[in-house]
């Protein structure tokens, strides 16, 4: 398990690397979180691998700090009361922010499931959209 947390450390790390080398717009941690998933994808019998019912160490690791999220929030809770100023100070635009990104969230998860769950129901249809005529 140690080396299941050296391995989603080290891609939050690569992910913050990357960031800060390569001047992204995106937090480093989902950097990192983008380069794991696409290493989980690619076959490695190290990390993933498991007989039968057996769990994976990596999936263990996650388990456990899934398990162990409300902590994780602490920190989170306490940089926001050591702002208070700030959010006394600028709780309207903070307050829209959070409104309009939750609603674009919505629409757009919203959106891909629909796209998704018809080309789900229907996968002649793409069949069809990209071979109109039937034959090659």
């Amino acid at each position: 398990m140690p080396a299941a947390f050296a391995v989603l450390i080290g891609a939050q790390l690569l992910g913050e690397v990357m960031q800060r080398v390569l001047h992204l717009p995106l937090p480093g941690p989902v950097i990192g979180m983008f380069l794991l998933a696409v290493a989980l994808l690619i076959p490695c019998k190290s990390w993933v691998a498991r007989r039968d019912n057996e769990v994976s160490a990596l999936e263990q690791a996650s388990s456990s700090l899934i398990a162990n999220m409300g902590l994780l929030f602490i920190p989170a809770g306490v940089g926001i009361v050591t702002e208070l100023a700030v959010l006394k100070r600028d709780w309207l635009p903070i307050l829209m922010g959070l409104l309009v990104s939750t609603v674009l969230g919505l629409v757009v998860t919203g959106l891909v499931m629909h796209h998704i769950t018809r080309r789900a129901a229907h996968p002649d249809a793409e069949a069809s959209v990209l071979n109109p005529g039937g034959s090659l």
